[in-house]
């Protein structure tokens, strides 16, 4: 036996120390694998628990009914149609950027910039959010639904999935007021969704008019119904039932919104309003609800909502007469002749002029070395206030300005509402400008001249109104003095039609107003279309209205540009440089119920361009009020269906002509620029 060397170790001693390495390890991985298990079992149990659900039960959204809007009378104007989208869910699409969506460029035609945006989407979503799906195709056509459809089974994770998507039944009719809807954007969701609202990806939010207004009560709420699926994320529909009754949250439809605008009263203000461009308000003197509205052009909003091209959008946005501008609140205009009523308002509250002031016509008025022209150049003789208001004498109105100066008109102006927002909220609206002698110190170079205040008694120089703010001050003048926020909505109704809310008429304030002043005033608004030498006695007489139904009116024909030293026809100046055709009033003179504005912008004369309008309209008015008193019965949820013929559009020759070196043209809602050295060009004509 050999002994034992110094320095050496047994093997039973090597053994033992590789046996307690060995347990170290042991004890350490299991306390490792102890901790594992404790933090996922325990503490990130519920995470790990819904993501494993998730694996195989899917969430289907229910996408509840959007509300539709209705007319005063129950006719729906704006509903929802059957449509299918395409939606791609990362989590269940295999092989999704080599086969799935090339395939599916292939069968819906997309070019490689969709495809690409398609594929960043998925990627994002694949990321952030995999089990969402992702729509990649909104409104399918029936090929389009019918090519993937017949290729389910090679597109994974691909759905097609029917979502309801808006129609609009008047077509450009009220689309300014109805507006339309389009993707919402990232932003809009991050910050909507903060604020407890349940958006998704690829939903649609309204754009304008009452569908943004109302966003929040016509959209109403989602439903989720629980699903089981495979791999592929196809239903398994034998254990859906395992999935228990709560696997399925019904949606809850939006509310309904009853317009206080009566169709019937809105296919005849269209029919009857010549003009390419402009606005016609009708417009309850006693609520302020509107009854009927035109803003002329409109546009299409079934073409913005969905699918709608670059190209599309830049053909609107090149049009020189911008579709989408809402004439009757978001453009502002010179109001001509129709401010008198403002300008004599202000004269008898002075105390300086009574109704009975008497003012001598010559054809012109002088200030300094100017001359301002009246309308008829032979000059009307002696006028009083009545009798200037009938024949819209200019030098009766100079003679004011000359006399009280601006601020007295500028005050009078914004007592009421001119120079500030009605408050409607439902469009978007424009102030304005009443402008006073501090307004010119600050705005126009020189500072404030008396001149100044002439051009803006006769509703010129810096004076813009929109024809909404003006049939609120011709609703005051017939009510009152009481000036009302202008509202279109009636009720919010459910499903069932139970009213939901109710709108009451609001008073924004009340005007001042002498009574025996206000009285003078309507004498000569009434002399206006109802005695001869009105500059509206010819459209009255023509309307068909009773002669026993008065009308209070003023027609107005405002300057876009520089008179000069020729007087040109409407049809020899080319279309930007015609004259704006005005008339407001109500009806009847002595019970006022409805006040009507007509803008026939770039039209002509108010008189002839405007006039026949807002008669046509009153005369509609009270044809259907004594209709629905004998037969009250409303056609209650019938779908409108338009029966208008189109348009009038303009003609593109209209846009050069002209037979003599054109003016200078002042854009619509731009000023007039003052009058010349030598003679005066702000005089207007009705």
């Amino acid at each position: 036996m050999t002994p034992p060397t110094i320095g050496n170790t047994t093997p039973g001693r090597d053994l033992k120390r590789r046996f307690l390495w060995l347990g170290l390890a042991m004890s350490l991985g299991i306390v490792a694998l102890a901790i594992q298990l404790y933090r996922l079992q325990l503490i990130r149990h519920e995470e790990y628990a819904a993501k494993s659900v998730a694996n195989f039960v899917k969430e289907v959204r229910l996408r509840a009914d959007r509300g539709v809007i209705k007319d005063a009378r129950g006719t729906i104007l704006v509903d929802s149609r059957p449509s299918f989208d395409a939606f791609v869910t990362p989590a269940f699409c295999t092989d999704c950027f080599e086969q799935v969506i090339p395939r599916l460029g292939e069968l819906l035609n997309w070019d490689p910039e969709q495809r690409k945006k398609i594929e960043d989407l998925v990627r994002a979503s694949r990321r952030n959010a995999p089990f969402m799906p992702v729509p990649v195709r909104v409104d399918l056509t029936r090929d389009e639904y019918d090519r993937l459809n017949a290729r389910r089974d090679i597109l994974d994770g691909v759905e097609v999935v029917p979502v309801p998507h808006r129609n609009y039944r008047a077509d450009m009719v009220l689309s300014h007021v109805l507006g339309y809807m389009n993707e919402i954007t990232q932003e809009e969701l991050e910050r909507l969704n903060g604020d407890g609202a349940k958006y998704a990806l690829g939903d649609y939010i309204g754009r304008r008019g009452l569908e943004r207004y109302f966003e929040s009560k016509l959209r109403g709420q989602d439903g989720v119904r629980k699903e089981v699926v495979n791999a592929r994320g196809q239903t398994i529909e034998e254990l859906n039932e395992k999935l228990g009754e709560n696997s399925v949250i019904p949606p809850t439809a939006g509310g309904n919104l009853v317009l206080s605008i009566d169709m019937r009263l809105q296919e005849a203000a269209e029919r009857a309003f010549p003009g390419v461009t402009g606005a016609v308000v009708a417009i309850d003197v006693n609520t302020g609800f509107i009854k009927a509205l035109v803003s002329r052009p409109g546009f299409d909003p079934n073409l913005l909502t969905g699918r709608v091209t670059p190209s599309q959008m830049a053909t609107l946005a090149r049009d020189p007469l911008h579709p989408m501008i809402n004439r009757v609140a978001a453009e502002h205009y010179s109001p001509g002749s129709t401010f008198k009523v403002v300008t004599q308002l202000a004269a008898f509250k002075s105390g300086v002029f009574r109704p009975e002031t008497v003012v001598q016509c010559s054809g012109g008025y002088r200030l300094g070395a100017r001359v301002w022209r009246c309308h008829k150049d032979s000059g009307h003789g002696p006028l009083d206030g009545k009798g200037a208001m009938k024949a819209s004498c200019d030098v009766w109105f100079y003679k004011v300005a000359d006399t009280i100066g601006l601020d007295p008109i500028a005050e009078m102006g914004k007592s009421l509402g001119l120079g500030h927002p009605t408050g409607i909220g439902v469009v978007a609206e424009v102030p304005g400008i009443m402008p006073s002698s501090a307004y010119h110190d600050k705005a126009s170079p020189g500072g404030y001249t008396k001149g100044m205040a002439l051009n803006s008694a006769m509703g010129q120089g810096d004076v813009n109104v929109t024809p909404l703010q003006l049939a609120l001050v011709y609703a005051a003048l017939a009510n009152g003095g009481k000036l009302y926020k202008p509202q279109m909505v009636q009720r919010l109704e459910n499903l069932d039609g139970q009213v939901m809310e109710e709108f009451k008429p609001e008073v924004v304030s009340r005007v001042e107003i002498n009574p025996a002043h206000l009285k003078a005033i309507v004498e000569g608004l009434v002399a206006v279309a109802q005695e001869p030498g009105g500059t509206a006695y010819r459209a009255k007489l023509k309307s068909g209205l009773p002669p026993e139904m008065s009308v209070a009116a003023k027609t107005g024909t405002a300057q876009v540009a520089r008179i000069g030293a020729i007087r040109l026809k409407t049809h020899q100046m080319s279309y930007f440089e015609r004259d704006h055709a005005w008339f407001a009033g109500f009806v009847p003179a002595d019970k006022p119920e409805l006040a009507v504005v007509v803008l026939n912008e770039h039209g002509g004369h108010g008189g002839v361009d405007a006039a026949p309008t807002a008669m046509a309209v009153m005369k509609k008015y009270f044809e259907l009020k004594a209709e629905d008193a004998t037969s009250p019965l409303p056609r209650a949820n019938q779908p409108y269906t338009p029966s208008l013929p189109p348009a009038p559009t303009l003609d593109p020759t209209a846009l050069t002509r002209s037979v003599v070196p054109p003016p200078r043209v002042n854009l619509p809602g731009e000023p007039i620029q003052p009058p010349s050295e030598t003679g005066d060009d702000s005089a207007t004509a009705d």
